[in-house]
């Protein structure tokens, strides 16, 4: 935001002054750092409300009232992390810092509760069984699981909305009617919802070919059973970048061996690996792909995301790898569900 400076002031000021400050900026804070502008503390018009009624006068040093432990974010979180601090502590207004504690800016509510719209569509494969949850999608659709307060579907739509994107298509077949009477045309959660209807199961990439019309910029295509903190303008505007035709997250993935491996040759032992580790770059079942990767998806025909990356390589495509480094989990299982539930009021925030 502009301006911010102005809502610096030193430790050794009056509450006066920073009374002062914080009545000319609107910013509703004060934050105090030293002569290098490293964060000191932060003191808001209802901590010198309070000071005052603790028997400090207008003349005393704002180091006696401020915070000397103050909330604060970095210049590497994302506008939704930001957000959701915000959210969580209950501030509207937080000093950003770098790596040394010197304050670069101040983030306010305001500038990030309305996100730039994207033109890009959001493709959520919503159709599978969840056979691996067991019980649990019995009568219920894997994307319709609570997970914390709300539909694990309805988590993974407001992620993207709150970051800009409004227009969605939710590829649906099994209990369909429910994700549908939920969700409608999206107008309650302020985006555009529309159906792609699978008569028969089409796989993560067919149900692509039921899409009305061409896009015309890139679109993002993800699983319905996926939680995230990803950046997703970040992966489009990469794939743009690096002149992709198709993006596919992945993230390391580990596997250890619980045994001690034996590696033999000729009937001799040469050496023993105690439980090894085992370490694989997998598909985070986001992608992002180009308008002209579509006209590789035959109509009606089950086809895979793999497979369709497979097709777009022998035609000579660019496709292109984007690491997600942040919070994932693919609730795909019981544990995994569980994990989910209990990680949801720590990760997102209603």
């Amino acid at each position: 935001m502009k301006n911010w400076q102005t809502a610096l002031i030193g430790p050794d000021s009056s509450l006066r002054e920073a009374l002062e400050i914080i009545d000319a900026t609107g910013f509703q804070l004060a934050v105090v750092v030293n002569e290098d502008r490293i964060l000191l503390g932060t003191l808001s018009d209802g901590d010198i409300r309070r000071a005052l009624l603790g028997g400090m006068g207008m003349n005393d040093r704002v180091s006696r009232a401020m915070h000397t432990v103050p909330t604060k974010v970095t210049p590497s979180e994302t506008p939704s992390e930001v957000l959701s601090t915000m959210r969580r502590t209950g501030l509207h207004q937080l000093p950003i810092i770098d790596s040394e504690r010197k304050v670069v800016g101040l983030a306010l509510i305001n500038d990030y509760l309305a996100a730039p719209q994207r033109e890009n569509w959001v493709v959520i494969m919503a159709g599978g069984l969840g056979s691996r949850l067991q019980e649990l999608t019995r009568d219920t659709p894997k994307p319709m699981l609570k997970v914390g307060s709300r539909p694990l579907l309805e988590t993974i739509i407001r992620g993207y909305a709150d970051q800009g994107f409004h227009r969605f298509y939710l590829a649906v077949n099994y209990k369909a009617q429910q994700i549908e009477a939920h969700f409608g045309d999206g107008h309650r959660f302020g985006v555009d919802i529309r159906y792609l209807r699978e008569e028969r199961r089409l796989g993560t990439a067919g149900a692509l070919s039921l899409l009305p019309e061409r896009p015309e910029c890139p679109i993002i295509v993800s699983n319905a059973d996926l939680l995230t903190k990803e950046n997703f303008c970040h992966l489009i505007d990469q794939h743009t970048a690096a002149g992709a035709h198709a993006t596919m997250a992945v993230r390391h993935y580990e596997m250890q061996v619980p045994f001690g491996v034996v590696n033999v040759h000729d009937g001799h032992i040469h050496s023993i690996d105690e439980k090894p580790v085992h370490r694989f770059t997998v598909s985070a079942g986001i992608n992002v792909l180009s308008p002209e990767m579509l006209d590789l998806v035959p109509d009606g025909q089950f086809l895979d995301m793999p497979s369709l990356f497979e097709i777009a390589l022998k035609n000579g495509l660019i496709a292109q790898a984007y690491q997600i480094g942040g919070y994932w989990l693919d609730v795909g299982s019981p544990p995994d569900f569980e994990r989910a539930n209990l990680d949801y009021a720590e990760v997102f925030v209603d």
